[in-house]
């Protein structure tokens, strides 16, 4: 798949989506966790579904002597309220690439990944503040070389704020148990984030967000930051585009992640 084609699928949707919206038309604007790494306080309406999903990501990481580069066609997120706070989510890619590079030497793997299965509530909505958590297990379904094989979980508790002019701010702490990376147990993970959203128009808005992941693993601290930008069009109150790129600020992190990607609620 070329980049041309990758770009061309948010519009082919764009412009087949909106027909199917009415049945949607007394719900809130659609509300999503896309697409920087924060995750929103607010769940899908009951009885409704959505689909949020990536259409071309692209990942980099160059390391000593050699580099990999990571790409997903698609990533969808599929949601449904269950009631009026709570939502479940299922994740799973279908396709994804990894190609290795060292010494002259190219490998490359191809699978699906990992099953992800997430439980949304909503613990608090107020007119500046509002807190959810989001309790979430993984399950090893990735092809081999593509996942560690190994289930892991954990817990995110999004909060936000409006902090005046037009802007919200958002933290993102997260606990989670991940494998050894001996596979022989599973160790404590914890993630954080701030994130700072602004409305540059009536449908366009933008992110800026620093992230970091601080990982326990027996062999070693791992210490992962990155900073990032993104931008959401919103076409319609169901149907939004983004697009963002994410900069890897340490050696262990990617140095760079660029995606495009779309959320449909219906």
């Amino acid at each position: 798949m070329t980049l041309r084609s990758i770009l061309l699928v948010p519009l082919a949707l764009a412009l087949s989506l909106p027909a199917f919206t009415a049945r949607a038309d007394d719900a809130p604007p659609i509300c999503t966790d896309r697409p920087t790494k924060a995750n929103v306080t607010c769940t899908v309406p009951e009885g409704m579904w959505q689909l949020e999903t990536d259409v071309g990501n692209y990942t980099r990481d160059t390391h000593d002597g050699g580099s990999t580069e990571t790409l997903y066609f698609v990533n969808p997120y599929l949601k449904y309220g269950i009631s009026s706070h709570t939502d479940i989510e299922v994740n799973w890619a279908p396709d994804v690439r990894a190609r290795t590079s060292a010494d002259g030497q190219h490998q490359t793997t191809n699978g699906a990944g990992d099953l992800f299965v997430r439980v949304k509530t909503n613990l608090y909505t107020g007119d500046i503040f509002s807190a959810s958590i989001i309790p979430f297990i993984k399950a090893p379904t990735a092809s081999h070389g593509i996942g560690n094989g190994q289930w892991e979980g954990g817990v995110i508790v999004p909060m936000s704020a409006a902090v005046g002019a037009g802007f919200t701010l958002t933290l993102g702490p997260e606990l989670d148990a991940v494998a050894d990376t001996d596979g022989q147990g599973h160790h404590l993970s914890v993630t954080n984030l701030i994130n700072l959203t602004h409305s540059l128009t009536s449908k366009l808005s933008m992110e800026i967000e620093y992230w970091r992941q601080d990982n326990q693993d027996p062999s070693g601290h791992i210490k992962r930051e990155s900073g990032d930008i993104a931008f959401i069009y919103v076409l319609n109150p169901n149907l939004q585009l983004d697009m963002g790129a994410n900069v890897g600020l340490n050696h262990a992190t990617p140095d760079m992640q660029t995606y495009l990607g779309l959320s449909y609620r219906w």
